[in-house]
């Protein structure tokens, strides 16, 4: 079980706070509004939004959260390291609270690391004794306290040994002296017409013998001048060959319920089959993976993902992220599966809360605080319980062999095959005896049509009474999961901290890609910026990665990519058309205009994408004029994460078209939409809550 060590810090009521460089302390939670008590008595009421806004906030008293794990890192290392840094975290945890799993794990506590017995200064000696004679080298007492004051600080990262991760030079060890003639050398090259790499030889000692004297700097070797010329010179001007390319290349144990008393207490998640075929893209039908995580106190299905094939770590933390969003509505449902239409909802009351939920759908969104998994390698990877670990959010792993560990989610896969997959085409039923002999023979749906099935159904299903849901004032009623979140809501007593950007976006999927002198491309789009200048055709400084640089994406919207540059930053990179698609899209939507697109074999790949992207922008026109066939609709509102703004009006740039201007045939083109948002937090498909942008409404 992963320890609470990183929990978000809370405001709750008593808590000491700071805020505008004074010390006060929280006496109650009202709303929005949060009452506190100077250190002269005085009283004032803040709201959240502004309190949360000011740059000296601090909870007094709570641990500074870590950043947001740099996985993708990790995971260059050498095996033997990363090894090693997993065997430190298990010593340095049973330096800290005597238990090798962290606070509340299982085992014994031994007698040298008993903290009730012992101080923390013992217990380092005695596991520095204890490494020493395991082999771990001649440890002192103050290199456990390093190790230790390490992972508190950056997690798995702080323990590794970092010069195994240190970051290649592309000169390696060769003489400055000798790298400087180099680069010198190809400076003088520039603009000439381009010779052979051994005709830079006589000019690179010509160059050290005027600088530094004959004889002075020893001749490099052949080899050693070839790679220097070869590392050093920009894309386009290495001599005697086109541009260079970076690669792109269960025993019956008893029962004992799951009990939870308020929304996040405890999350419930699984992977199963769904009992339904789908349409996979390769073309042949099978039955897709379903990953839900289910909230055992109002039994809300807070987040369902579907994949075709083997759920990855990265579709584990996408799911984390759904958690803890409002889901948004999509433009084609019906008003009534809007949270502001939801009468169980307080939606009056949370929206001045979150401007999030303006056009959220009426489910619940909760930030767990302990998650109940069982022991399947996504959900016990080092990269999943990192991102939960950096969220402040327990991870619990189910004993072996008892599914009755999270009974919950295993029946909440009954409730979607029986009150959803048995009405689609292509279902299956439980076993071969319910099977129907022609079922592969239905026209089925595609993945991301099931995934746009199921995202509508779950709101229905969080309408619907459920029998294990009863108020303490009416235990006779069956609530609904709505009403029971609405109904905990209020009494739940904390208002969180909020994500940051920039942990968001640490938490979307990576990949990894060449820059080449073109930009980065993936799937026939190009990702470019004049940022990337520097490093074009060059090697990533990850050797663990081929020369490949780390990219996160937005599965939701991927007119633009973030790539971590050598300051250890995500940079966002915009699609070159992107001024030229008003809207988010998917992956889904650009492949299926790649299908129906005409491609010349003449064109070169330029053009091809900027038809491409021509053809995308016609579809969003037609969606938006009204005149797109049902599978053009669907397709887009699949990619939309926001309804469709009214027209602005052609000649005052402001208020929607009326009907009014609309009868004199005033334009309604989508041009006239307002320029997206392109900062880090907006550009995320979910939305962020922006604590910054709230305190300024107010």
């Amino acid at each position: 079980m992963t320890a609470r060590r990183n929990a978000r810090p809370a405001v709750k009521v008593g808590a000491h706070i700071r805020f505008r460089g004074m010390k006060w302390q929280v006496v109650a939670l009202s709303g929005q509004d949060i009452h506190l008590v100077g250190p002269d008595g005085g009283g004032e009421a803040v709201l959240a939004g502004h309190l949360f806004a000011d740059p000296g906030f601090t909870v007094v008293g709570a641990d500074a959260p870590q950043a947001a794990p740099q996985w993708g890192l990790f995971e260059t290392a050498p095996a033997a390291a990363r090894e090693k840094a997993l065997a430190w975290q298990r010593h340095v945890r049973e330096v800290e609270c005597g238990l090798p799993g962290g606070p509340g794990s299982e085992g014994a506590v031994r007698e040298q690391y008993d903290p009730e017995r012992y101080t923390l200064a013992e217990r380092e000696q005695a596991k520095a004794q204890e490494l020493t004679a395991l082999g771990f080298g001649r440890v002192s007492r103050t290199t456990v306290q390093r190790m230790r004051l390490a992972y508190r600080k950056q997690g798995l990262w702080g323990l590794l040994d970092h010069r195994t991760t240190r970051a290649s030079r592309p000169t390696g060890r060769a003489d400055e002296r000798v790298v400087a003639a180099v680069r010198e050398a190809l400076r003088r090259r520039r603009g000439r017409s381009k010779g052979t790499i051994n005709g830079l030889f006589p000019l690179i000692n010509q160059i050290l013998e005027d600088r530094h004297g004959p004889g002075t700097v020893p001749a490099p070797s052949q080899a050693t001048l070839y790679r220097l010329v070869t590392n050093l010179a920009r894309p386009g001007e290495l001599p005697c060959g086109p541009v260079r390319q970076v690669p792109a290349s269960v025993d019956g144990r008893a029962f004992s319920p799951a009990t939870a008393l308020r929304p996040g207490e405890q999350v419930q998640v699984d992977t199963t089959r769904l009992d339904v075929l789908a349409l996979f893209d390769d073309g042949r039908l099978a039955r897709p993976e379903l990953t839900i995580a289910v909230d055992v106190a109002t039994r809300a299905i807070l987040a369902a993902v579907l994949c075709p094939s083997a759920t990855k770590a990265v579709d584990a933390a996408l799911l984390l992220a759904e958690m803890a969003v409002p889901h948004p509505a999509r433009p084609t449902w019906p008003d009534i599966l809007r949270m502001d239409h939801a009468p169980a909802l307080p939606h009056q009351r949370l929206a001045a809360l979150d401007a999030r939920l303006a056009a959220a759908a009426a489910r619940p969104f909760v930030l767990p605080e302990t998650i109940v998994v069982d022991r399947g390698k996504v959900f016990v990877s080092a990269a999943f319980t990192a991102a939960c670990e950096h969220l402040g959010i327990s991870v619990q792993p189910a004993p072996p062999r008892a599914p009755t560990a999270k009974g919950i989610v295993e029946r909440t896969f009954g409730t979607i095959n029986a009150l959803f997959c048995q009405h689609l085409p292509g279902y299956t039923g439980s076993d071969v005896t319910r099977r129907g002999p022609d079922t592969d023979k239905d026209t089925c749906y595609s993945v991301p049509q099931l995934q746009d099935l199921l995202d509508e159904w779950l709101v229905h299903y969080h309408h619907r009474p459920h029998e294990g849901l009863r108020h303490p004032m009416m235990p006779r009623k069956a609530l609904t999961p709505n009403q029971m979140w609405a109904a905990l809501v209020a009494v739940a007593g904390y208002v969180p901290v909020p994500l940051t950007g920039s942990d968001y976006l640490e938490l979307l999927p990576v990949r990894w890609q060449a820059i080449t002198p073109a930009g980065i491309t993936i799937h026939h789009r190009t990702y470019d910026h004049d940022l990337l200048a520097p490093y074009r055709g060059q090697a990533s400084p990850v050797a663990g990665r081929g020369g490949k640089w780390e990219i996160h994406y937005n599965p939701h919207d991927v007119r633009q990519i973030w790539i971590r540059l050598p300051d250890g930053e995500l940079t966002e990179i915009p699609w070159i058309h992107r001024d030229h698609v008003h809207q988010p899209f998917n992956d889904h939507t650009w492949q299926h205009i790649r299908t129906h697109a005409h491609h010349n074999n003449h064109d070169d790949s330029q053009q091809h994408e900027a038809g491409l992207a021509d053809a995308l922008d016609q579809l969003m026109r037609r969606v938006h004029s009204g005149h797109a066939t049902r599978t053009e609709q669907a397709l887009l509102a699949r990619a939309t994460t926001l309804p469709v703004l009214a027209a602005r009006h052609p000649q005052s740039g402001t208020g929607p078209i009326t009907g009014e201007s609309a009868q004199h045939g005033e334009d309604d083109s989508i041009d006239d939409l307002p320029e997206d948002d392109t900062r880090p937090a907006a550009a995320a498909g979910f939305g962020l809550y922006d604590a910054y942008e709230e305190a300024d409404k107010w």
